[in-house]
């Protein structure tokens, strides 16, 4: 089988002829192979992410299961004020950049800036006083020489074209992670009153969204509809009354059109397992991350919930991954593919994406053990 084929093998609940391998390399990784300083990537589309994640997965050959791509439309960002970059800082280990609009001949500055390290992935909206930066800045440049990236329909089609038999590549409709920020949180307190409204906005949205995406030439392989640390600032409450309804409308209209639907949510997601597992037709979910920083016992998955969605984890990205050996990444691979592997529904992955100096030879050695002791 071609990856491609093994993914969709495995997400229609059927045996593919081996565990499908996709460690998580989604953005550091990728980065590094291209030896180049990270800001390139990142800041200058030299090369654009998601090129760098198309070349890393043919260059490991695993199963791809791609989500990153940021597809937009037009009339989404219609009215949004005309934003432009500027470099407030520049040394050898950081380039910062802080965005700007003019609003009646008067420049108006972002109260954070955003920092590309040299080699790390950036931070964004890092307020302006952390990195002992003025709110207005004293010198500025602008952004020059940032290679064009479209994220639109056309470019979403060159980077599927790109990625070929190697794996899937989806697109995201909505998130199951609404509040991501103490802010967020506060702004959720503070008005009660406004919660089923945002709930049936996010409906809505969703809904729009969803047809936006059809409308494409090319389509997704797959319907993400996931968030990173769905519950870290949400409680199950939240998720439930805030992202949930919308969750489920996108989930429903993919079945609907025969694409899976894909949740990536990293921290604890043992409850959220349960709750797409028994309440809506999601087709997989990853990473299932093992305490402390997540809940999730594979085994008990698998036991609970696993011949109903398609289950995609767990080896630890710091101690089997980066600081592990090549033995004992294949034990640990081998424990993974005993605990969940049983009657298919499963995808060998990391538990959230792989550090920055991962040895290649690991990364190998988990997608050699799917290859061969995953065998079915």
């Amino acid at each position: 089988m071609t990856s491609r084929e093994r993914l969709q093998c495995v997400l229609s609940g059927r045996i593919p002829d081996c565990v499908p391998v996709c460690p998580d390399i989604s953005n550091m990784v990728p980065a590094r192979l291209t030896g180049r300083p990270f800001w390139d990537i990142y800041l200058y589309n030299n090369p654009p992410l998601m090129d760098a994640y198309v070349d890393a997965a043919h260059h490991f050959g695993f199963d791809s299961v791609m989500d990153l791509f940021p597809l937009t439309f037009p009339e989404e960002t219609a009215g949004a004020a005309p934003w432009e970059r500027f470099i407030v800082r520049r040394t050898p280990t950081a380039i910062t950049t802080q965005s700007s609009y003019v609003d009646g001949g008067r420049r108006v500055w972002s109260p954070t800036v955003d920092v590309y390290p040299v080699a790390d992935p950036p931070t964004f909206g890092v307020p302006c006083a952390k990195v002992e930066l003025p709110a207005e800045p004293t010198w500025f440049e602008p952004v020059e020489g940032v290679r064009p990236f479209d994220t639109g329909p056309t470019g979403f089609a060159r980077i599927k074209q790109r990625m070929g038999d190697r794996g899937l590549v989806g697109a995201y409709v909505t998130y199951s992670s609404v509040l991501g920020s103490p802010d967020a949180i506060y702004h959720y307190l503070d008005n009660p009153d406004k919660h089923e409204q945002w709930a049936e906005e996010r409906v809505r949205w969703a809904e729009a969204r969803f047809a936006r995406v059809m409308a494409m030439a090319v389509k997704p392989d797959f319907i993400a509809v996931g968030g990173s640390g769905t519950l870290v600032f949400q409680t199950l409450k939240i998720f439930r009354q805030l992202a949930l309804p919308a969750v489920k409308r996108a989930i429903e209209l993919a079945t609907a059109a025969g694409l899976p639907a894909h949740i990536h949510s990293c921290g604890p997601e043992r409850e959220l397992v349960r709750v797409m597992a028994e309440e809506t037709s999601l087709s997989v979910i990853d990473p299932l991350e093992i305490p402390p920083m997540g809940d999730c016992d594979l085994a008990e998955l698998k036991r609970l919930w696993g011949d109903r969605i398609t289950l995609k984890g767990n080896l630890h990205t710091t101690e089997v991954m980066l600081r592990g050996r090549a033995e004992d990444v294949v034990r640990a691979a081998k424990r993974a593919i005993d605990d969940a592997a049983a009657g298919g529904r499963f995808i060998l992955s990391t538990g959230d994406q792989c550090g920055r100096d991962t040895p290649d030879e690991n990364i190998r050695a988990m997608i050699e053990t799917a290859r061969t002791y995953g065998r079915y």
